[in-house]
C-alpha cells in the first residue's frame, strides 16, 4: 500500500522579557501536558523546536523536562531544530551575530540533549534570499516555510509535497514547504478531516510527503485550545488516530525525509513571512484595501486561482511603519558595532545581552501585543544598554567619562546627535523638532523614553463591529486568526491618533481652548510649525571641563488670526561627566514688529513601566484640576 510520509513540526517559544507567570501557565498548560501525552505514543515521531528564552526558564524552573526530551530523542521519537538562539529575524541582523545566534543553539542542544541539530526553525519564518549563506555557515541543512513563499516563487499546489534546494553565492540548505490546510487544521478540526485530507492529496498528486510546521502554543495557549486539545482529548485522540492507520501514514523527521527522498528541484524564494505577517506588515490603510480585496476574490470564488500573485509587504516594513520599531533596530545595530566579537565557544556577558535584545517579539505587531507591549520594549532595551554598559565600562576603566557623536544613527540619511557618560544616554534627532527620542538611565538599564505613539491599525475599523456584536460563535475554537474581542466596552470611541511622533522636548505653542483633555486626545489647537520640523544644530561642543553644550534653533511662524508671526527658538543642553542629568535653557524670540500672546509648552513623554503598581505611582500635588480622578496617578507622562 502507499504510503505518506507526515512531517510534524513544533515551535514553542516565549519572548525575553515576557513575565514569568506567561511562562508558568504556558508551560503547565501547554508545553507540558504536550510533551507528556507524545510520551505515551511512542511511534509518533516529530520535529520540535524551544527558543533559547524557553529553554532558559524551563532549565531554572522545571530541568526535568529536558529529560523527557532526550529520552525521547534517544528512542528517535524527536528530531531537535535550532535556530537562533533568542530567536531574532536572522535577516535584519549583522551576519556574524545571525551566525552566532545559531551556534548558540545548536551547542546548546549538544550539550543538553547529546543531539547534532540538522534543521532550523526561523522565526515567524522570515525569508530573506540572503540566509542561505548564513544558514549554510552555521552547518544547517534546512528549514521550513510556509507554502505560501513557494507560491510567490510560482509553484503550484501539486508541488507543495517534499523539499527543494535553494542557494545563494554558491551556499545551498533544503527548504520544505509547510501545508497551509493543515497549518489551519491542525488542532482546529477533528482529527479525521486531517487524514481525509491525506487522502485527498494522495489521489490527487503523487504525494510522498506533507509537511506541518507550527506554533506549539496552539496546543493548550491559545484561546479555547486547553480545552480542546486536552480536557476534550483531541492531541490524544489525533495521535490515537494516526497509530491506527500507520499501514499508510508513516511519520518521519525532516531530516531523515530528506535522506529517503530527493529533492524535488532547485528554487530560489523571495523575501517573505506567512500570509498574515505579511498583511500586518502593511501601512494601515493599505492593510484595509488589502482585506478588502481579499475579501472580494473569495467572494467571486477566484481568490486561490490568483494565489501566487496576491502577497503583502516584507516583515522589514515594520521598521517604517513603527518609528519606535526602527529606533530599537538601530540601537541594536549600534552596540552590536560597539562589541568586539572574538572567535571561541564561550559567549562572553556583552554578547549574551546583545542576543537578548535581537529578540523579534518587541518588533512588530500584528494580532498580539508585540510592540505595543511596553514590557517587551523595555527588555529590549534593558539588555541592549547593559551590552553597552559593559562594553563602556571596560573601554573607559570604570572612570568617569563623557562623548558625543554627530552621524545618521537611525539610518534616514540625516544626522542625529548622541550624548552619552556613564550614567546616561540621550539621543536627539534636530530634522525632527530637536526632539530627544533616547533618554537611558544606564545604572538601571532603562529607557525612559520608551514610550509609543497612537496611530491608526487596520483592525481599528473592526473594533465598533465586535462592539455591535457583529462576530460569530461555534463549538470548535477558532484560529488565532479569525478572533477578534473587545475588552472593554466603548474602546472604539476611546481610540485617538496622534499627530506627531511622542518623544521629549516637543515645542508647543498652543491655542487659548487648549485643555488637557483635548491635549490627551490631540484634538487641541496647534499655533506653531516646532513640534516636528527640523532644528538647526548651531553648535555642538565639549569644554575643558569635559561639559558637553548641544545648541539647537529653528525660525518658524506662530498662526495668530490670519497672519504669521516669525518666532525663533533656541534650545541649548547641557550634559557634565558625573551627573545624570540634563540642563535644558529656552529662549524665544519674536523676530516681527508686533507684540504676540504666546502659550508655550515643552511637551516630554516618559514611561516609568507599571504605573498602577503601588510602588510605582507618580502623583502630583496640585494635580490636574479638570481631570475627574480621586488619584492623579500616571502610568506614562
Amino acid at each position: 500500500m502507499k504510503k505518506i510520509n507526515f512531517l510534524f513540526g513544533i515551535h514553542s517559544h516565549q519572548p525575553v522579557g515576557n513575565f514569568d507567570i506567561v511562562f508558568e501557565e504556558s508551560f503547565n498548560r501547554c508545553y507540558l501536558p504536550f510533551v507528556e501525552i507524545l510520551e505515551r505514543h511512542p511511534k509518533i515521531r516529530i520535529s520540535i523546536h524551544h527558543s533559547g528564552p524557553l529553554f532558559e526558564w524551563i532549565e531554572s524552573k522545571a530541568p526535568w523536562y529536558f529529560e523527557k526530551i532526550k529520552n525521547m530523542v534517544n528512542r528517535n521519537q524527536i528530531e531537535i531544530l535550532s535556530g537562533g538562539f533568542y530567536e531574532p529575524i536572522l535577516s535584519v541582523l549583522p551576519e556574524e551575530d545571525a551566525i552566532g545566534q545559531i551556534n548558540m543553539m545548536t551547542e546548546f542542544i549538544k550539550k543538553k540533549f547529546n543531539y547534532n541539530a540538522k534543521g532550523i526553525w526561523l522565526a515567524e519564518r522570515v525569508w530573506d534570499p540572503s540566509l542561505p549563506k548564513i544558514i549554510s555557515k552555521a552547518g544547517i541543512k534546512y528549514t521550513i516555510l510556509d507554502d505560501a513563499h513557494f507560491f510567490y516563487a510560482g509553484l503550484e499546489q501539486k508541488d507543495m509535497f517534499g523539499y527543494y534546494v535553494t542557494e545563494k553565492y554558491g551556499y545551498t540548505m533544503s527548504v520544505f514547504p509547510i501545508d497551509k490546510f493543515l497549518r489551519y487544521s491542525i488542532p482546529f478540526k477533528l482529527p479525521h478531516e486531517t487524514l481525509d485530507y491525506f487522502k485527498r492529496i494522495m489521489s490527487e498528486h503523487n504525494v510522498t510527503g506533507v509537511a506541518y510546521g507550527d506554533d506549539g502554543e496552539k496546543f493548550g495557549v491559545w484561546p479555547g485550545t486547553h480545552k480542546w486539545v486536552y480536557e476534550e482529548n483531541w492531541l490524544k485522540n489525533f495521535f490515537k488516530l494516526i497509530e491506527s492507520n500507520l499501514d499508510w501514514i508513516e511519520m518521519t523527521t525532516f531530516s531523515e525525509y530528506m535522506e529517503k527522498f530527493p529533492p524535488m528541484g532547485r528554487i530560489y524564494l523571495p523575501m517573505a513571512s506567512y500570509e498574515e505577517m505579511m498583511e500586518w506588515s502593511l501601512p494601515s490603510m493599505t492593510g484595509v484595501k488589502f482585506e478588502e480585496m481579499l475579501n472580494d476574490l473569495e467572494s467571486r470564488g477566484i481568490k486561490d486561482k490568483y494565489k501566487p500573485f496576491i502577497r503583502g509587504g516584507l516583515w522589514d516594513n515594520f521598521l517604517t511603519k513603527y518609528n519606535e520599531s526602527n529606533l530599537m533596530h538601530k540601537k541594536m545595530l549600534y552596540v552590536s558595532e560597539k562589541i568586539k566579537k572574538k572567535k571561541g565557544k564561550e559567549i562572553p556577558p556583552e554578547l549574551r545581552e546583545l542576543y537578548r535584545g535581537q529578540c523579534n517579539c518587541a518588533y512588530w505587531h500584528g494580532l498580539f501585543g508585540g510592540l505595543y507591549l511596553n514590557y517587551l520594549r523595555h527588555a529590549v532595551y534593558e539588555h541592549l544598554i547593559e551590552a553597552e554598559n559593559i562594553v563602556d565600562k571596560k573601554a573607559h576603566k570604570n572612570r568617569s567619562w563623557i562623548e558625543y557623536k554627530v552621524f545618521d544613527y537611525d539610518k534616514d540619511n540625516l544626522n542625529e546627535v548622541l550624548i552619552s557618560n556613564n550614567k546616561i544616554n540621550a539621543y536627539f534627532d534636530p530634522d525632527c523638532g530637536g526632539t530627544m527620542f533616547e533618554f537611558d538611565y544606564r545604572p538601571k538599564r532603562f529607557n525612559l523614553s520608551n514610550t509609543l505613539t497612537r496611530r491608526e491599525e487596520a483592525y481599528h475599523h473592526k473594533v465598533k463591529d465586535v462592539e455591535a456584536g457583529h462576530h460569530g460563535g461555534g463549538a470548535n475554537p477558532k484560529s488565532i486568526h479569525d478572533i477578534v474581542k473587545v475588552k472593554e466596552a466603548g474602546l472604539g470611541d476611546a481610540i485617538v491618533y496622534d499627530r506627531y511622533l511622542r518623544r521629549s522636548f516637543v515645542d508647543h505653542f498652543l491655542g487659548s481652548n487648549t485643555d488637557i483633555r483635548n491635549f490627551m486626545r490631540c484634538s487641541y489647537p496647534e499655533l506653531g510649525n516646532f513640534i516636528d520640523k527640523p532644528y538647526i544644530v548651531e553648535n555642538i561642543s565639549q569644554d575643558k571641563k569635559g561639559i558637553v553644550t548641544l545648541d539647537m534653533r529653528k525660525t518658524g511662524n506662530i498662526k495668530e488670526g490670519e497672519l504669521l508671526m516669525p518666532v525663533s527658538i533656541l534650545k541649548s543642553f547641557s550634559f557634565s561627566k558625573e551627573k545624570a542629568e540634563i540642563i535644558s535653557n529656552y529662549e524665544i524670540a519674536n523676530m516681527g514688529d508686533k507684540d504676540i500672546d504666546i502659550w508655550f509648552g515643552i511637551e516630554f513623554n516618559l514611561t516609568l513601566l507599571a504605573g498602577d503598581n503601588e510602588l510605582r505611582h507618580y502623583i502630583f500635588k496640585d494635580g490636574y484640576h479638570s481631570m475627574e480622578a480621586d488619584k492623579r496617578v500616571l502610568n506614562s507622562v
